[in-house]
């Protein structure tokens, strides 16, 4: 026999019984009933209960056993006695009646316990990762983890990709966040850097005449942790093609994602055809350019009720100021004036100034509270009526056929989950919340508010996956801080712009053309969270420079920053596009959980430390030396 096992504690079945048996594993729960010991024992594969009685040699040192200790187990399998089975386990028909036990590993007193998934403080947790990743739910999350990125890799080899890893040490690039340096000690005062992603690289490899590029591939980003975002390190799926068009990118990777999500969603629908909808579209209805779709509200524009309205506060300002406007957000099932101040409430939490509102109730003509008093039965009774989801008059977004160059899209198939909920206009038991500003001011604002209304009414389906496209965003933002253009995605993208226009701006003057600049850019969100982001790249040498220049940076800056791809782009570069998948988000969302770190294996806390190792850490003087490095640390206090 092995010396440690014949069997794992999750392989026995009741076409076992009557072996001699011999099992390793944690000591998972010990129960005392009666002076007979049961002790589930478990492995990564499963667990098996075993017992030792008074009759058993093994008893005295079954007495013995504390939770987590590890131990090799001999016995006999034998069936459980009837009304003890546990239909819940594999192995949960049978039972070892235990002969022989031999402590493997003692372990002492446990600063969390692994039995059960209690709340514990993440510092706990994460210091002792170890035990933390024995815990059923954490364990079986990593598992889940690995068969997803087993299914993603089938898949994209399925489509013809083929998988290659590139460098980690590299040369920093402004990929819009920090990068981690890497001081050289053979190059005194240079440093290399941790790829944010393989942008270029994967670029590089269209260049050398690979077609269909693939890798998980580690990503390293020095920014601020957040729940949906890991601090330091992260995986993505990156892909990257040549000759295709922004659609061929889209056929390629909507099946691998759809594909992934319908195998490890345990039932729940997902998305089959991803609606496409414009970036400004997504701004205008939703609030954001990663709108849940599962939340059946739309944001509707309404200035023009308000505008020489009776209600002052909103005429006066739509009146002086031709950019402001006013949206009004449904709230299906909050005709309340209990609920419209714990919303008036939340928005002021929120540094808002509060949050209007009219609510309807039954027998009661016209809309109630200051804001329908001062409107007016006519103008209350237009909102009512017109707030149905009818897109052309409400939130007067155009909805024509996908157009590579058009930059409004919105599917109606997503304004039909509105107008199918509340066809004939808001009804008694309604209520309706109204947010004031220019656009750019109140969108992010206006988006909160749509979803804070959904949660707290229960509208949003939880047990499905919407997957959609988010098109056409903007090239260029403006920075206020600093008074300049920047990028406002990914610099290496194609305008979808004419490019005779394109190299004719004057980057000091024509500001207001540049923010019109759309790219070829695009975003895959799921229920609230972009998963995935890419472009078709900017092949062109002298569009690449002029796309720098309008950001401020000359062809200087692009030789010295991206050198190796500049000089690619001179011998003959074939258009070529792709995009990232976020792992660690998708097995997120799959995993059911808010948290990433539910769904890896070593994080960091929200300081970025790795309380487990100890990182980051003090170097020695020596390394120092070495890397020809002196600190310079802030003061203390």
């Amino acid at each position: 026999m092995h010396r440690y096992r014949s069997h794992t504690c999750g392989a026995l079945r009741e076409s076992d019984i009557g072996q001699t048996v011999r099992l390793s594993g944690w000591c998972h729960r010990i129960r005392d009933h009666g002076g007979v010991l049961f002790i589930d024992l478990r492995d990564h594969y499963g667990l098996t209960q075993c017992v030792a009685d008074p009759d058993s040699p093994a008893f005295k040192d079954a007495e013995k056993l504390r939770s987590e200790w590890v131990v090799r187990m001999d016995g006999r399998l034998r069936r459980r006695p009837a009304g003890t089975e546990n239909p819940e386990l594999p192995t949960g028909a049978v039972e070892l009646y235990v002969s022989e036990i031999e402590v493997l590993g003692p372990a002492g007193e446990l600063p969390l316990p692994v039995f059960g998934e209690q709340e514990y403080p993440e510092d706990i947790r994460l210091k002792y990762r170890f035990l933390d990743l024995r815990r059923e739910k954490l364990h079986q999350n990593i598992m889940t983890r690995g068969a997803i990125v087993d299914s993603m890799r089938r898949r994209m080899k399925d489509q013809g990709f083929f998988e290659f890893q590139t460098p980690i040490l590299t040369a920093s690039s402004p990929e819009g966040a920090r990068d981690f340096l890497v001081p050289s000690r053979i190059h005194p005062g240079r440093f290399y850097a941790l790829p944010q992603a393989p942008q270029q690289y994967k670029q590089l490899l269209m260049m050398s005449g690979f077609d269909r590029y693939f890798q998980i591939a580690p990503c390293f980003r020095d920014e601020d942790p957040r729940a949906d975002r890991l601090p330091g390190e992260f995986y993505q799926l990156d892909l990257e093609m040549s000759f295709v068009e922004q659609n061929d990118v889209f056929a390629a990777v909507e099946p691998v994602i759809t594909g992934v999500f319908e195998e490890f969603a345990k039932g729940k629908p997902v998305t089959k055809n991803w609606p496409k909808i414009s970036y400004s579209a997504a701004i205008r209805a939703f609030g954001t350019d990663k709108p849940d779709l599962r939340n059946p509200l739309i944001i509707h524009d309404v200035s023009q009720v308000f505008r020489q309205s009776g209600f002052g506060i909103f005429s006066r300002r739509l009146e002086a100021d031709s950019n402001a406007v006013v949206w009004a957000i449904p709230a299906l099932g909050g005709g309340s004036r209990a609920f419209c101040d714990r919303m008036d409430s939340w928005a002021k939490g929120e540094g808002q100034p509060g949050l209007a509102y009219i609510f309807w109730r039954e027998g009661e003509e016209g809309g109630a509270g200051p804001v329908a008093k001062n409107l007016g039965m006519d103008r209350t009774e237009f909102v009512r009526a017109g707030l149905n989801g009818q897109l052309s008059e409400w939130v007067r977004l155009p909805t024509p056929e996908m157009n590579e160059v058009g930059p409004e899209y919105f599917p109606m198939e997503v304004a039909e989950k509105y107008r199918t909920l509340r066809p004939e206009g808001l009804q008694p038991g309604d209520a309706v919340f109204f947010v004031l500003g220019k656009p750019a001011d109140v969108y992010r604002f206006a988006g909160m508010a749509r979803m804070k209304v959904a949660e707290e009414l229960s509208l949003i389906d939880k047990d499905r996956f919407e997957l959609a496209w988010i098109v056409n965003f903007p090239m260029y933002e403006w920075n206020e801080e600093e008074k300049k253009v920047d990028f406002s995605h990914n610099p290496f993208s194609m305008p979808n712009y004419p490019l005779d226009l394109f190299h004719r701006i004057e980057p000091g003057r024509d500001k207001d053309s540049i923010l019109g600049i759309l790219a070829f850019q695009y975003d895959v969100v799921c229920n609230g969270y972009e998963i995935a982001s890419g472009g078709i790249r900017n092949h062109r040498p002298e569009t690449m420079v002029k796309a720098f220049e309008i950001a401020g940076y000359g062809e200087k800056d692009v030789v010295e920053r991206f050198g190796g791809m500049y000089r690619a782009f001179q011998y003959g570069a074939p258009p070529h596009g792709g995009m990232a998948a976020g792992v660690d988000r998708i097995v997120m969302l799959l995993c059911g959980t808010t948290n990433l770190r539910e769904i890896s294996l070593f994080p960091m806390n929200q300081q970025a430390m790795d309380l487990l190792m100890g990182a980051p850490s003090e170097a020695t003087p020596k390394q120092l030396r070495e890397l020809h490095i002196r600190t310079n640390l802030p003061a203390k206090g």
